[in-house]
């Protein structure tokens, strides 16, 4: 369950229900803003009970921090080139989940033109979507 985790551990994993687990923040007393981690509605077909790995927080440009789920990271060329990058979208299955997924509700495809431009450069750091 979300919420035994953590909150260094909450954003980006996954409960034992298969339930995303997401950051929440909100203010306490004397205006002091605390976070908690709570399970959200968002269910994963392919996962259950999984903590995501520092490696692909790191890998994927993503911050542990990180308060709800959005899409609005999707905006950043800079961010969906690390999303499609090698470390990324070959040993980050959860994040590229998530992140296809939100992509996928917006009307778009992630990493296609970089999948694309990879298999005839070998390189997806230099490109953006």
């Amino acid at each position: 369950m979300c919420e035994e985790l953590p909150v260094e551990l909450c954003a980006y994993s996954i409960s034992d229900a298969g339930k995303r687990c997401v950051l929440e923040n909100y203010l306490a007393r004397k205006g002091i803003v605390k976070y908690q981690c709570k399970t959200s509605e968002v269910v994963v077909e392919t996962m259950s009970g999984w903590i995501e790995t520092e490696a692909c927080i790191n890998d994927c440009g993503l911050d542990r921090n990180a308060v709800g789920i959005s899409s609005d990271y999707l905006l950043s060329h800079n961010f969906v080139a690390k999303l499609c990058s090698q470390p990324c979208s070959s040993y980050c299955p959860n994040i590229l989940d998530l992140y296809s997924n939100l992509a996928q509700a917006e009307g778009n495809i992630l990493c296609t033109n970089i999948i694309t431009y990879q298999h005839y450069t070998g390189n997806a750091e230099n490109i953006t979507t």
